[in-house]
């Protein structure tokens, strides 16, 4: 069985999910046969060079004529753009894989994943939290399965890029509140958040996490629009945030990201201290694992590219390490691979909504100035 893609959205992530569908068949040979079969955009030339160079055998410029015509529908474009097409490809019984946030708001997010629901297990419906698919989070994932490092006390988050620290850097899509819903908080703070809950969290919606103490901040309030002759746009969400949570096994976590912090290009760290050990992990250094565990005087830094490490036997011999555009291959794998045979995929549109319910709490919490019980 070949299963026909259809994609919306052939900027950087339809990219980077075109890239990955081509690599399966070379290094996955158990994958699904893919066809990409269709690439959905509303600039027909710029849609039709994208088409020829991602390996699309055709084009659309409306969604709608897509949805229930293939296989499986991925959901790349902007934030505003993710409900309607992706609930009308579950009502059509299209399995669906979005990009995160789910929604720009709280309440698409629900009422996408009530879609999802009501598809059934056999349509799965995937959030796009890649980062879950890295070796090193997998083998991390492992060690706190088993206990490792103990009872965990504390959980520290950040995800810190610079790509706006120059205020004459040119507005877009992302910094407009109606178009993105938030900014770093959903951006980037949405892959914290997901990861903490794959990590450390329980089967609660919130992954263990009771209540938040946020703050938003937006440094650049207008920026020029690119192109014009010295026109300017509103910066409408957050260039930056901070959160501290309350987990309710009593651990205490931080959160925080940024696009200001000068230096920093891509760099998700996540720490987490238990009474036995402790592990660190950089997306910078992403074939690196840093742990610590009881008796040790310090960490030691694991290269997580041995054949037995996950998904590492499908690539190259250890020390050979890789790269972001590889968690893309996992992820697709393990999704293609859920459509194929019907059953569930995580992380799925409830882990997407669990994610979207602590940044809403951190938003309402920033709005009040006070600590939020996460619903």
């Amino acid at each position: 069985m070949t299963l026909e893609v259809g994609v919306l959205g052939y900027r950087f992530m339809g990219q980077a999910h075109a890239n990955a569908m081509a690599r399966l068949p070379m290094f996955f040979p158990d994958a699904p046969d893919v066809e990409r079969a269709v690439l959905v955009g509303r600039n027909e030339d710029e849609l039709a060079d994208a088409a020829d160079r991602f390996g699309f055998e055709s084009t659309a410029t409306d969604w709608a004529d897509v949805v229930d015509d293939v296989d499986v529908f991925y959901n790349l474009g902007p934030n505003h753009i993710h409900a309607e097409p992706s609930i009308a490809a579950l009502g059509a019984g299209t399995p669906v894989f979005c990009e995160k946030p789910l929604a720009p708001t709280l309440e698409d997010a629900e009422a996408m994943a009530t879609a999802a629901r009501e598809a059934g297990d056999d349509v799965p419906a995937g959030c796009a939290f890649n980062y879950r698919f890295v070796p090193a989070i997998q083998y991390a994932k492992q060690l706190l399965d088993e206990g490792e490092l103990g009872e965990i006390r504390h959980v520290r988050g950040r995800y810190l890029q610079d790509w706006l620290v120059d205020p004459e850097a040119p507005w877009s899509w992302r910094l407009d509140e109606e178009l993105a819903g938030s900014g770093v908080l959903g951006d980037l703070g949405a892959h914290t958040v997901d990861l903490l809950r794959f990590l450390v969290g329980d089967d609660d919606i919130a992954g263990g996490m009771e209540r938040v103490s946020g703050h938003l901040q937006t440094f650049v309030d207008e920026r020029p629009v690119e192109g014009s002759d010295g026109e300017t746009r509103a910066v409408t969400v957050d260039d930056a945030y901070s959160a501290q949570l309350e987990f309710e096994n009593g651990a205490m976590g931080t959160l925080e990201a940024s696009r200001f912090a000068t230096g920093h290009k891509n760099d998700h760290t996540i720490e987490i201290h238990g009474s036995e050990g402790s592990l660190r992990f950089s997306l910078e250094r992403l074939n690196e694992l840093e742990l610590h565990r009881d008796g040790d005087r310090g960490y030691e830094t694991v290269l997580v590219t041995d054949e037995d490490d996950p998904y590492v036997d499908h690539w190259w011999p250890p020390g050979h390490v890789l790269g972001w555009e590889h968690t893309f291959v996992h992820e697709n794998y393990e999704f293609l691979s859920a459509v194929e045979s019907g059953s569930e995929f995580a992380p799925s549109f409830q882990d997407g909504l669990a994610a979207q319910r602590v940044l809403a709490a951190i938003e309402k919490s920033d709005a009040r100035g006070e600590w939020v019980t996460i619903e």
